[in-house]
C-alpha cells in the first residue's frame, strides 16, 4: 500500500513539473513578445518624429512655392496646369491634416494644465470614432436630465438647494464638456475656434450662478433663468436629433470629416434641410440677450448688493454677441456661396444657348 501511495505521489509532482516546464516555456515566449512589442514601440516613435519632420518640410516647400507662383505671370499654355497644381496643393493640406491626426501632437493649454502632458491622440479610426460616439451620447443625456431637472425646479419643487445641485451639475457638464472637447480636437475634430471659447464662458457663467447667494434679486431672476434653461435643452435636443441625422448622411457622401460633431449653434454644412432651426436658434440667442438686460436692471435696484447680478449680465451679452455673429456669419458665407453658384449657372447656360444658336451671318451668306 505504502509502495502504491509512492508511485502516485511521484507520478503527481512529476505532473507538476512538466506543467512548470511549460509554463517556464510560454514565459519565455512571453518575454520574446514583449521585447519585440518594445522593439515596435520604438520603431513606431522613430516613425511617428520621421512623419512630423516630413509634413513641416512639406508644408514649408508649398508655402515658398505657393508665394513664387503668386508672384509669377503664369503663360497661357500652362494656365491649365497652374489651376490643377493649385487644386492639388489644396488637397496635398488636407491630406496632411488626415496624417497629422494620428500622430502625436500638444494638448494645448487647457489639457496640459488639467491632465499634464500626457499623450491623448488615439492611434486608430475605430478609437477616434467610439470616443465621439460617447461624447455625442454623453451630451445627449446630460441635455435630458437638465431639462428634467429645469422643468422640476420650475413648476414642481422652489429649493435653494435644488438650485444649487442644479448649477453645480451645469458646471460640472461644461467642464466635462470642454475637456472631452479638447481631447477630440487633438484627435481632428473640426470644432470651430467660437464654440470652443462658447464652453468655456458657459463654464464661467454657471459656477458665478452657483456662488450667487439667496437674496432678493436672486428669485427675481430665479424663474427666468429655469425658463431660459428648459428652452435651451428643447432647442439642443431638437439639434442633436437633426445635425445626427444630417451629418450621417454627409459623412455617407464623403461630404464631412469623421471626427465632425453636433454643436449648439449653426454651421455651413446644416444648410440642406435644416434651416427650419435657424428661427429657434435666433430666439435662443435673444433670449440670452433678455437675461442681459433682465440682470442689467436687477443691479440697479437699491437692494442689489451681490457682484453675481452685473457679471452675470456681461457674460449673457458675451454669449448673445458671440453666437450672434457666428451665425450670421455662416448665413452671409451660405448666402453668398449660393449667390455665386446661381451666377455661375446663369453664365453657363448663356454659354451654352449661344453655341446652340445659329449664326445670322451665316445664313444670309448661304441665302446668297
Amino acid at each position: 500500500m505504502d509502495v502504491l501511495d509512492s508511485l502516485d505521489t511521484d507520478h503527481s509532482f512529476s505532473s507538476h513539473m512538466e506543467e512548470w516546464d511549460s509554463m517556464t516555456e510560454e514565459y519565455k515566449q512571453l518575454e520574446e513578445e514583449h521585447k519585440a512589442y518594445k522593439q515596435k514601440v520604438e520603431e513606431l516613435k522613430n516613425l511617428q518624429n520621421k512623419l512630423g519632420t516630413s509634413i513641416k518640410k512639406q508644408r514649408k516647400d508649398l508655402l515658398q512655392l505657393s508665394e513664387k507662383l503668386q508672384g509669377c505671370d503664369v503663360p497661357a499654355e500652362y494656365r491649365s496646369r497652374m489651376s490643377d497644381i493649385t487644386e492639388k496643393m489644396k488637397e496635398r493640406s488636407e491630406v496632411f491634416r488626415e496624417i497629422e491626426a494620428f500622430l502625436p501632437k500638444d494638448n494645448g493649454i487647457f489639457l496640459n494644465t488639467t491632465l499634464g502632458r500626457i499623450n491623448v491622440t488615439m492611434f486608430s479610426k475605430s478609437a477616434k470614432h467610439r470616443y465621439k460616439e460617447e461624447y455625442e451620447k454623453f451630451k445627449f443625456v446630460m441635455t435630458i436630465i437638465m431639462l428634467f431637472l429645469s422643468l422640476t425646479l420650475r413648476f414642481v419643487l422652489e429649493s435653494r438647494v435644488g438650485d444649487a445641485i442644479f448649477h453645480f451639475l451645469l458646471v460640472w457638464y461644461y467642464c466635462t464638456l470642454t475637456l472631452r472637447e479638447s481631447i477630440l480636437i487633438v484627435n481632428g475634430s473640426r470644432i470651430k475656434g467660437w464654440w470652443v471659447a462658447h464652453h468655456y464662458i458657459s463654464t464661467y457663467l454657471t459656477g458665478v450662478g452657483l456662488t450667487w447667494p439667496d437674496s432678493t434679486t436672486y428669485h427675481l431672476f430665479r424663474d427666468q433663468y429655469m425658463d431660459f434653461s428648459i428652452y435651451l435643452s428643447f432647442v439642443q435636443i431638437l439639434q442633436y436629433y437633426y445635425q445626427s441625422g444630417c451629418l450621417y448622411r454627409l459623412r455617407a457622401l464623403g461630404e464631412r470629416h469623421n471626427m465632425d460633431i453636433t454643436v449648439e449653434g449653426f454651421q455651413t454644412w446644416m444648410w440642406r434641410g435644416l434651416k427650419f432651426l435657424l428661427p429657434f436658434v435666433y430666439l435662443g440667442h435673444f433670449f440670452q440677450l433678455y437675461n442681459a438686460y433682465t440682470l442689467y436692471q436687477l443691479s440697479l435696484l437699491p437692494e442689489c448688493e451681490e457682484w453675481q447680478v452685473l457679471m452675470m449680465s456681461a457674460t449673457f451679452f458675451v454669449l448673445f454677441l458671440g453666437n450672434s455673429i457666428s451665425t450670421w456669419g455662416t448665413v452671409a458665407n451660405k448666402l453668398g456661396d449660393k449667390s455665386h453658384e446661381q451666377r455661375l449657372r446663369r453664365q453657363s447656360l448663356y454659354q451654352l444657348e449661344k453655341c446652340k444658336k445659329p449664326d445670322s451671318s451665316g445664313l444670309h451668306h448661304h441665302r446668297d
